[in-house]
């Protein structure tokens, strides 16, 4: 007469998820973020310059007397990485300037801070032709807006065009990024 106990286990079900479901909880949460990182962008943008202190510790560029630039007042990295499959020759270097003179009239970002790569002669295609074009990549600590991203391809493209590169067979891919992950000067800029 040992009985033990019943003890009666819960049968569970294997709970499938569709890929959908698996993920809808991730983009609902980088939508927020999303949202909510805009706003408080916006409202540090409008709102404020940085400090004389920052850019003194960060040996940055920093002219109080000028205006604010509509787009963004934050310091920091932009910098763009351009592939082509045109030999650019001895005009390389001055398209280099060129388009970093052009992300700084439209980041309002000072110009010790833009780098420019550019890889010429490369094996690229679009559309699958192997005819003239070019592919770039933007990152910038803001300043990553309509109105700048739009003038900053016109520059590029016209650049581009006097070397057969039709308009339609660019793209600029602008991607704003987070201090926290963009290092420079051995830490990033955000401490």
């Amino acid at each position: 007469k040992n009985q033990k106990p019943f003890i009666q286990q819960q049968q569970q079900t294997p709970v499938v998820v569709t890929p959908m479901k698996a993920i809808l909880p991730l983009l609902l949460l980088l939508l927020a973020f999303t949202v909510s990182t805009s706003q408080a962008f916006v409202a540090t943008t409008t709102t404020s310059r940085p400090t004389p202190s920052l850019a003194a510790n960060n040996n940055m560029d920093n002219d109080e007397t000028s205006a604010p630039h509509p787009f963004c007042n934050l310091p920091g990295d932009p910098s763009m990485i351009l592939t082509t499959n045109v030999d650019l020759g001895d005009k390389k270097m001055e398209i280099m300037k060129a388009v970093s003179k052009a992300i700084t009239e439209h980041t309002g970002k000072p110009e010790s801070y833009v780098a420019v790569s550019i890889n010429d002669k490369a094996d690229v295609i679009f559309g699958g032709s192997d005819a003239p074009t070019a592919l770039a990549c933007m990152y910038s600590i803001g300043a990553i807006a309509l109105e700048s991203n739009g003038a900053i391809t016109k520059s590029v493209t016209d650049l581009l065009g006097d070397f057969g590169i039709d308009e339609k067979r660019i793209y600029i891919n602008f991607f704003d990024m987070p201090r926290a992950n963009v290092g420079w000067s051995r830490r990033t800029f955000a401490g």
